[in-house]
């Protein structure tokens, strides 16, 4: 007898399938939900860097790196050409101003010398020759004239001895003119001479004048090249250490040749480079400070140089109080210089979020701290340490201050504990 078969439920059939299907359409609907809403990352809390926003004092201010050089370093110039003789002082020694460092020779400012003082003593000769003449001169006028007015004291005792006689009719009219003449030319002559003396004293007076002048210019003359053998001596210009001598005995050396360096070594300065983006807010006067073995030491800009090298500028510091112990020339430290006055501000601790977000988003914790979502923010002025917020965060806000490579595109980071 055959069996007769029922059919089955198409449901039943195919519920294989069905399942199937229905398991697809679900995975289908929720890849469309999620990639709906916003992309998640489940991250470990402890790999990441947490920072709290805070209300309080912003300094903005640089950290560069600066080193100590001696306050004054003095270049040892020749003075004058010639060959080093002896040197005196040795490398690093301390010497005191007008110490003599090293000795030259100049044979032929030795023969200029010679030459000029020879014509010292030849000009004095002759300075002599001529005074001894003008006094000549005046002397013979001096005898002239005495004779000139003995002679006219004659002439006129004997014209007025003339004129008697005359009057009396012993003398002729004729005679007494004669005596008339005689006795005007003798007035006349007398007065010529006493000009002529007048005149010669004045111009004695004014050659001696001359005289004088030419004398002593020659005598300077001779001084300044005397002077120049105080150049073959080189002296230590100021007080401080002989840092280096750049020639040996025997070396010839011409006039401006650098001889070495001194270097003032009980005070210091401290020179850095700074980048060109702040050449408009450093000036000198601006305070900074360095921070060494957990103290402050205050310093003060006192030069800018405008140059600009490689898109940096150079500052020297000095320091207006304490020095730092063990403090040498040449070694490095760590220095801030404060570009205003600490003001209230919201602030930041700095991190490597700023590199991926430009700081105009960060990951903001909620009240929890299970999760962190994105959030647009404005950083404005920053220093080495802190960043200023300017809007998108309130003081009390927990961010992520880590790195963001690693997160992709991810708009929520949840936090795993």
């Amino acid at each position: 007898m055959d069996i007769i078969i029922k059919k089955k439920h198409p449901i039943i059939r195919y519920k294989t399938y069905i399942i199937g299907g229905c398991a697809v359409l679900g995975l289908l609907i929720y890849v469309l939900v999620a990639s709906s809403g916003p992309s998640r990352l489940r991250y470990e809390a402890e790999k990441l860097q947490i920072a709290e926003v805070q209300h309080g004092k912003f300094l903005e201010y640089l950290d560069v790196e600066g080193t100590v050089l001696p306050i004054i370093t003095v270049k040892l110039n020749a003075l004058e050409n010639g060959s080093v003789t002896r040197i005196v002082a040795n490398n690093g020694e301390m010497l005191k101003l007008g110490d003599t460092i090293m000795v030259l020779h100049n044979p032929e400012l030795m023969r200029t010398i010679e030459d000029e003082r020879d014509n010292l003593e030849k000009q004095r000769i002759t300075y002599k020759q001529k005074e001894i003449e003008m006094q000549q001169k005046s002397s013979e006028l001096h005898r002239r004239s005495i004779e000139t007015a003995y002679t006219l004291r004659k002439v006129t005792k004997k014209y007025e001895l003339d004129k008697s006689e005359n009057n009396m009719g012993i003398l002729s009219k004729a005679q007494l003119e004669l005596s008339e003449d005689e006795y005007l030319y003798s007035s006349k002559n007398t007065q010529i001479l006493i000009e002529e003396l007048r005149h010669d004293s004045l111009m004695n007076v004014i050659q001696s004048d001359l005289m004088d002048n030419d004398m002593r210019r020659q005598e300077k003359s001779f001084e300044r090249i005397r002077e120049r053998l105080d150049g073959l001596i080189v002296r230590a210009p100021i007080a401080g250490q002989l840092s280096f001598i750049s020639v040996i005995q025997g070396e010839r050396v011409s006039a401006g040749n650098n001889l070495g360096e001194l270097k003032v070594i009980d005070r210091f300065k401290i020179s850095t480079k700074i980048s060109e983006y702040y050449i408009d807010r450093i000036t000198p006067g601006l305070p900074a400070t360095v921070i060494y073995q957990g103290q402050r030491f205050p310093l003060k800009i006192t030069k800018v140089n405008p140059e600009i090298k490689d898109r940096q500028f150079d500052v020297d510091l000095v320091f207006t109080g304490d020095l730092p112990e063990s403090i040498r020339i040449g070694k490095n430290y760590r220095i801030q210089v404060e570009l205003g006055q600490p003001e209230d501000a919201l602030t930041l601790d700095k991190g490597n979020f700023f590199q991926s977000t430009g700081g105009r988003w960060i990951f903001r914790l909620n009240e929890t701290g299970d999760k962190a979502v994105k959030a647009d923010i404005t950083i404005g002025r920053q220093n080495p340490q802190q960043y200023e917020v300017l809007e998108g965060l309130r003081a009390g806000d927990r961010v992520i201050i880590s790195g963001y490579d690693s997160f992709g595109e991810a708009q929520e980071i949840v936090l795993k504990r």
